[in-house]
């Protein structure tokens, strides 16, 4: 472990910083620490997101799995660490809080044609494959005390069901629905309201979230006869893949872990014994599929070990190790 833990420490600076917090338990004030964030935030890579951020209404979104969204980015920059102490981040945030509804959801630009029950045009709106994605980034960057964030927090959450959260979108995009039936629970919908509610405060055990999760690890249960709205947890599902962003077995195991009450589930327990499972020899592990948006990160390629990966695979077994 101390061989896989220095070799993540010799990557790239938000491999280094993040393993220093999650990994270590360092303070954020620990030189190290400190000179690992500079080193990340002038990163050629992530200079290159913040540049994609400044458009953050200027990229239609179409798909939700497209992971050269801004949303996606958002995201990511939100996972390694930044917030909105960093002025780049600052900027942001400006951009993303420009546009609200009246339940102060943060929307994006989207166009669902007429055909699949939209308008046909472009226009400001949201559904629950983005707004908890916009919302978990705003609490990560250190927002989640702020009230137009808890409000918004408040009106996604009251959506659950007893199954978990369906496919709903806001007003604007009309009778839009995926294609699933409407009493099915939406997985990624779900997925990612999880997420949100695993950094928002007392959210964390509410009813909402305990729903949400055994919603998941009932599909898990049921996974090969049961595909709401085409969500599949198939060969495709088990694949090792990062970042964290799309409906997959890291991206699920991610989430689940950060809920204590969860740790002991055999569900969960098998879906950490796959991906563990994974490891070379050296415990490192290699993506078995790939963004293409991500080529030239560490992570967009399937020969070889990647940094961000081990990482994330770690800190999940850190966590269900510390809380057993």
């Amino acid at each position: 472990m101390n061989d896989t833990i220095n070799w993540l420490l010799g990557g790239e600076p938000w491999v280094e910083y993040r393993t220093r917090l999650d990994l270590l338990g360092q303070s954020r004030q620990d030189q190290s620490v400190i000179d690992a964030k500079s080193r990340m935030i002038s990163h050629p890579q992530i200079q290159g997101l913040f540049h994609d951020l400044d458009n953050w209404g200027g990229q239609l979104v179409s798909s939700h799995r497209n992971a050269e969204l801004p949303l996606h980015k958002l995201a990511f920059i939100a996972d390694i660490g930044l917030t909105v102490n960093d002025p780049e981040i600052k900027r942001i945030i400006d951009l993303i809080t420009e546009h609200k509804d009246d339940h102060g959801v943060f929307q994006v630009v989207m166009n669902i044609p007429e055909h699949f029950g939209g308008t046909g045009e472009n226009t400001w709106a949201w559904a629950l494959c983005d707004a908890p994605i916009v919302l978990y980034s705003l609490v990560r960057f250190g927002l989640g005390h702020e009230p137009p964030v808890l409000e918004a927090i408040k009106f996604l959450t009251s959506l659950a069901r007893d199954n978990g959260w369906g496919c709903i979108v806001s007003p604007e995009l009309g009778k839009f629905r995926g294609p699933g039936r409407k009493d099915d629970p939406c997985p990624y919908a779900t997925l990612l309201m999880l997420k949100l509610l695993s950094q928002a405060g007392g959210s964390k055990s509410g009813r909402e979230s305990r729903v949400g999760a055994e919603a998941l690890l009932d599909l898990w249960k049921k996974s090969r006869e049961s595909h709401p709205y085409m969500f599949y947890m198939g060969t495709d599902f088990r694949k090792l893949k990062a970042p964290a962003m799309w409906y997959d077995i890291v991206s699920v195991a991610d989430v689940l872990s950060q809920f204590e009450w969860l740790i002991s589930d055999p569900g969960l327990n098998e879906m950490v014994g796959i991906i563990s499972s994974k490891a070379d020899g050296s415990g490192r592990f290699t993506p078995e599929s790939e963004y293409r948006a991500y080529k030239g990160w560490d992570f967009g390629q399937k020969k070889e070990p990647s940094r961000w990966l081990t990482f994330l695979v770690l800190r999940i077994l850190k966590r269900m190790e510390a809380v057993r």
